[in-house]
């Protein structure tokens, strides 16, 4: 006999904003779809989360069929404590306390009645997985990256093709459909890679890695018609791909937990500008550009006359009389609403660390991009949007170059970007992606949410097979 107790689903997160990001949107599509979603993830982070939205500890609130409602946990540390910089320590700490507090979350649960049918953690928290296979709670994994890294960690945990060494440093990587050089991988899986810490990132990453098989499935903020191939080839490898996004693309993810408060400026200094006129800069949330470079770029957007919107938390870093100069024509602030910003019609184009969270948004914005990667994932991002998806320009250089990109280099860019053959054939391009990423979301008939209504079907016939075993 079927069950016919509603789908209560708890999603973990890593307490970092690229990670909170993607899972927050995923937990309001399944709201929307009629289960009962727990979000949680450090009380640090949610009180974080607040700033920028109306998110409160164990709030309750209503979205579509069922509701989302959030439950934080204090990660037994206090703010300034120095062990929130050292990712090795912190990482050790999050899972001792994590544990303890997921485990009980789950039993206080059953003891309500209320027991979780499917638990949903993202990537450096694989703990998680353990603490679900332990209540013998089916778990699914939020990889928050494309599905072409996805691969490229796949063959490097499982040893399926050779990767840089430090005997051959230089070697290209064979992957279905594509060969990469040695620095177009994400570049902590190479070997002469200096970042401090590198080793404790891998270990996490790749601790991921080895649950895929282990997995409901693995859920992806892509879509079918963009990464096909490696998804493809993936789902051939005992792992079940459930391309899901772009997640932000949802019209059930659009519009919560919003303040307006301090985007309605931007949104409407955006408004005055003509179509296709500004170029909007930002670099996440983690990246910290050394002053040289933020000089450069500034002197770059000064010399190219371009009207400009640029995310900048070191503004005390700017060249002096910059803001004087670029009064009117520019706008510099603290903080974005990124996917309001890219989908404004002003927007020509798009100066990005290529994190993929970014990514996404500008190819399904229709978004041409200046790729500026610093690590990581990054690198590999603006390989595939420059030479694959052909929505780009590369303009920067990683961390492990330490290259400066001069203000010439910025102006011819920035120019190219935004008049002219070149600049037609990036928007075309990106405008084919657009459109897919909007056919892909349709309720019902769309590859990603057929995708997502195939997971909660999953997760429907786990708790009827758990029923019957009774």
């Amino acid at each position: 006999m079927e069950s016919k107790a509603p789908t209560r689903i708890l999603l973990v997160s890593y307490p970092a904003q690229g990670h909170i990001n993607p899972l927050l949107r995923l937990a309001k599509c399944l709201a929307a779809k009629g289960s009962s979603v727990i979000f949680t993830t450090t009380k640090k982070a949610g009180s974080e989360m607040q700033t920028v939205s109306n998110i409160t500890d164990k709030t309750v609130t209503k979205i579509g069929d069922d509701s989302l409602s959030f439950d934080f946990f204090d990660d037994g540390l206090n703010d300034d404590d120095p062990m929130r910089e050292n990712l090795s320590d912190y990482t050790s700490q999050l899972e001792h306390v994590g544990k303890q507090y997921v485990s009980q979350l789950i039993k206080n649960q059953a003891e309500s009645e209320t027991p979780i049918s499917c638990i949903i953690n993202n990537i450096f928290i694989s703990w998680v997985c353990d603490v679900a296979t332990e209540n013998e709670i089916p778990f699914a994994i939020l990889w928050s990256e494309s599905s072409a890294v996805l691969t490229i960690y796949y063959n490097y945990f499982h040893k399926l093709v050779a990767f840089p060494s430090k005997t051959e440093p230089y070697i290209d990587v064979h992957l279905p459909s594509v060969i990469l050089k040695h620095n177009e991988i994400p570049d902590l899986l190479h070997p002469f890679n200096g970042y401090h810490f590198r080793t404790v990132l891998v270990t996490l990453i790749l601790g991921q890695i080895k649950n895929l098989s282990k997995a409901l499935c693995v859920l992806v903020d892509t879509y079918e018609e963009l990464e096909h191939d490696f998804i493809d080839y993936i789902s051939k490898k005992s792992v079940i791909i459930r391309p899901i996004g772009p997640l932000f693309k949802n019209l059930k993810t659009k519009g919560d937990f919003v303040k307006s408060d301090d985007s309605s400026d931007i949104i409407e200094w955006l408004n005055s500008k003509p179509e296709d006129s500004v170029v909007y800069i930002s670099f996440g949330t983690i990246v910290h550009l050394p002053q040289g470079q933020v000089n450069e770029i500034a002197y770059g957007l000064l010399d190219s006359q371009v009207s400009f919107l640029w995310a900048l938390r070191q503004q005390d870093d700017l060249p002096n009389g910059f803001l004087e100069e670029t009064n009117g024509r520019g706008k510099v602030v603290k903080w974005c609403p990124q996917v309001q910003v890219l989908s404004n019609p002003s927007v020509a184009c798009f100066i990005t660390h290529c994190g993929w969270n970014s990514s996404m948004e500008a190819l399904a914005s229709g978004v041409p991009v200046l790729t500026f990667p610093d690590v990581g994932d990054q690198i590999t991002n603006a390989k595939f949007l420059v030479d694959f998806f052909r929505v780009g320009i590369r303009l920067g250089y990683t961390r492990a170059e330490k290259k400066l990109v001069t203000r010439d280099d910025v102006k011819k860019c920035l120019l190219e970007a935004m008049e002219g053959p070149k600049a037609e054939e990036l928007k075309q391009n990106a405008m084919k992606w657009k459109k897919a990423a909007n056919g892909a979301v349709v309720a019902g008939a769309g590859s990603s949410d057929r995708s997502l209504d195939a997971f909660l079907e999953d997760i429907k016939s786990c708790g009827a097979v758990n029923i019957q075993n009774i």
